[in-house]
């Protein structure tokens, strides 16, 4: 698959109108991918709302975690981490859909989860990250390293305009960013700003 371009992983908002909007302003910013994340009460019917934006744009929706939910609203993929079941099985139960694997710091986890099937691989957390704070730290020479995986890279955590150049220049192909998106003013000039880092 290709996957470049700002990879945008939804918040932990209550308010699922807001949610909405702000999702809305990340697909006309023009965001590669959405991620929907829901750690406390993911939704089915949520996910859908969100899924149907997606795809009026074109833009690949996958969803964190959940297989089930993943395959109930049709989903483009879903993203799995390390207590989120078995890659080689959800790729048997999501034949032809994206699958995304979080390796953390590990490039032998990223090897294997390419074997078992992985589309893309997630390094993180990249930098220091306020939505987990305690999250293992991934150096950059990683991204050197996993190169030869075959499948795009992408960086994940503490993730800013800023610090940003940084990943790309390691060769990160997207980057995963949550806070500094959906926490801006205005999510689509933000999403616009991180698209220009793209540009050839």
């Amino acid at each position: 698959m290709k996957l470049r371009g700002l990879y945008a992983i939804t918040p932990e908002l209550a308010d699922a109108g807001r949610l909405r909007r702000q999702v809305a302003q990340a697909l006309e910013g023009g965001i590669a991918a959405l991620q929907y994340r829901r750690k406390k009460t993911s939704s089915s019917s949520e996910a859908r709302v969100l899924a149907d934006l997606c795809r009026a744009l074109g833009v690949p929706f996958i969803v964190n975690d959940d297989v089930e939910i993943a395959a109930t609203v049709g989903a483009d993929g879903v993203h799995l981490g390390s207590d989120d079941g078995n890659i080689a099985a959800a790729r048997a139960r999501l034949k032809g859909k994206i699958l995304g694997v979080s390796c953390y710091d590990s490039l032998e986890r990223a090897r294997a989860a390419v074997a078992a099937g992985a589309d893309y691989v997630a390094f993180g957390s990249v930098f220091a990250s306020p939505t987990k704070p305690a999250a293992v730290r991934a150096p950059l020479a990683l991204f050197a390293e996993a190169r030869a995986l075959g499948v795009p890279l992408v960086a994940i955590g503490g993730i800013t305009l800023d610090n940003a150049p940084q990943l790309l220049a390691a060769g990160a192909d997207a980057l995963a960013v949550i806070s500094d998106l959906f926490e801006a003013s205005d999510v689509a000039a933000r999403a616009r700003a991180y698209g220009k880092l793209f540009a050839p």
